[in-house]
């Protein structure tokens, strides 16, 4: 009863819209949930369908590539990045990941996978943040999916400069050789599961990717919450 009384008094506020949320509502409203721009990539799978599977087209092999929102400016999916990336919404990573591996789930993706492994930040940054909303995301992907998870198993070796506003040179040439897989024997020979939060060019999770099979990972798929 007290927890009603304090919902109503101070209910929480949604993460994508900042209107208030109704009882039972969790992170995210109804209203914001049904109008969320969801890809439904997972639908298409590993075919030229999937327009996320073509941006990986020869430069590294991809099993899979899924994200589970557009990314639109200005709108609903960048104010939930923003709030995951910048405002401390660590739990929202987490329930993001959560809903998507359940759909991931019911398509039965999971017997495709070993491990999830999200990709890294930098030391700095991290100490800078406090956690990793790649490593949020991938979380709850995992506990959905009910796969093992290792969030050590891969390092990024130099704090880099920011993506945006670059193009895609610029991009691989900002990552290229940042990475490296700090526990080898952990993805040796395993189909790996490479999680970040939005996916631009594609060109950190093919410099993972590149890390991850020269690693000798038997397959690299990838994963986002958003893509551009």
């Amino acid at each position: 009863m007290f927890d009603d009384l304090l919902s109503l008094l101070f209910p929480k506020s949604c993460y994508a819209c900042d209107g208030a949320m109704a009882r039972g509502e969790k992170y995210i409203c109804t209203k914001c949930s049904v109008k969320l721009p969801y890809t439904d990539s997972h639908v298409h799978g590993a075919t030229e369908l999937n327009p996320l599977q073509r941006r990986f087209w020869g430069k590294v092999p991809v099993r899979f590539a899924f994200s589970y929102l557009h990314f639109m400016p200005k709108g609903r999916v960048q104010r939930l990045l923003h709030k995951l990336k910048y405002k401390g919404a660590k739990e929202l990573g987490e329930h993001l990941g959560q809903r998507y591996g359940s759909l991931l789930s019911d398509h039965y993706y999971p017997e495709h996978f070993d491990v999830v492994v999200p990709v890294p930040l930098h030391k700095y940054k991290l100490r800078r943040r406090g956690y990793n909303q790649a490593e949020s995301f991938s979380r709850g992907l995992a506990q959905a999916m009910q796969l093992p998870h290792n969030g050590k198993a891969l390092l990024r070796t130099i704090d880099t400069s920011t993506q945006t506003r670059k193009n895609r040179l610029d991009r691989w040439q900002n990552v290229e050789q940042v990475f490296q897989v700090h526990q080898p024997i952990e993805v040796r020979g395993k189909r790996v599961l490479l999680v970040d939060d939005v996916m631009t060019t594609g060109a950190t999770l093919e410099a993972c990717a590149v890390a991850l099979l020269a690693a000798g990972a038997m397959e690299v798929s990838v994963v986002t919450i958003a893509a551009a």
